[in-house]
């Protein structure tokens, strides 16, 4: 039984300390980003998944919004220089992916098969799931570190203003990823006794 799928998704880890040093090109990365996210399976193939990518100066400038955004809520001197040294960690990488649902492909769903009207905004999380997890095994599979953040949705009306993106687009994640500076620390598991039950084997 082949065991590279296994070892791709073994090798995708969470890496937080990340860099500059990438040798693809963004035309590369970006069909690299852009195919995952295209053959990444959805619910009556909806293919409800969008995404805006910053590279360079552009993903600079999305971490630096994230902290205007967010500052009006630290309630001290202490806490903002935490949270800029955080968000300085991300902008060291070269490129931010922001992932997002489509809500009127969702509604259109919603109207066209009523039965499963309430399942329709869950199957778009799984979507958008799934999307984010196939970029960042794509990604890590060049060799690259990726973590996947969660800013929304307090940056998404500046977001929204300041790269167009529609309304009916809804911020779901961001993956902010670069050069590999570090690696990450060993992971453990629960047991899997307490995750799964088999039957008929």
């Amino acid at each position: 039984m082949s065991q590279q799928f296994q070892s791709l998704i073994e090798n995708r880890r969470t890496i937080y300390h990340i860099g500059k040093n990438v040798q693809l090109s963004t035309q590369d990365l970006t069909h690299l980003i852009e195919n995952a996210i295209e053959h990444a399976p959805s619910a009556f193939n909806s293919q409800t998944s969008r995404a805006v990518i910053l590279f360079h100066a552009e993903h600079e400038a999305f971490w630096t919004l994230a902290f205007d955004q967010l500052k009006q809520f630290l309630p001290d001197d202490e806490a903002k220089e935490r949270t800029q040294a955080k968000l300085n960690s991300f902008s060291a990488g070269i490129a931010t992916i922001l992932f997002f649902e489509d809500t009127d492909v969702v509604k259109g769903l919603q109207t066209q098969f009523p039965l499963y009207a309430d399942n329709f905004p869950v199957w778009s999380e799984h979507s958008t799931g799934i999307a984010q997890f196939a970029v960042w095994t794509a990604l890590a599979e060049q060799g690259l570190g990726a973590s996947l953040q969660h800013y929304n949705p307090v940056v998404e009306d500046a977001v929204q203003q300041k790269w167009g993106v529609p309304s009916n687009w809804k911020l779901r994640a961001q993956l902010v990823f670069g050069s590999v500076e570090s690696g990450a620390a060993e992971k453990t598991f629960i047991d899997r006794a307490t995750r799964f039950k088999v039957f008929g084997s």
